[in-house]
């Protein structure tokens, strides 16, 4: 399995309309995609608000290709974010066995 962070920061004044996008769209959408084990979103906090991430776990690197692409290295976006997003970062790693 394939354990894949995602991390945002928000331009700055944005953090209420990404919020809203995160919660009503991105949560959702990760919820029910084909090929997620496990999703774990994080919102902002007080001591950093325009941070937000996603920890998600994927069945395997062919389940992650037909979401994102062959390209699964570059942080995949919706559209409706990139006009609210300063910064975005992707990492991968296997998922280890506890």
């Amino acid at each position: 399995m394939i354990l894949r962070l995602f991390q945002v920061t928000t331009r700055p004044g944005k953090e209420a309309e990404f919020s809203r996008f995160f919660h009503e769209v991105a949560i959702p959408l990760m919820n029910t995609t084909d090929g997620i084990v496990s999703v774990l979103p994080g919102a902002a906090r007080v001591d950093s608000p325009r941070e937000f991430a996603f920890v998600m776990v994927w069945r395997d690197l062919d389940a992650l290709k037909a979401f994102v692409g062959e390209d699964y290295t570059t942080p995949h976006i919706d559209p409706a974010e990139d006009a609210l997003v300063e910064s975005r970062s992707i990492r991968h790693y296997d998922l280890a066995e506890i």
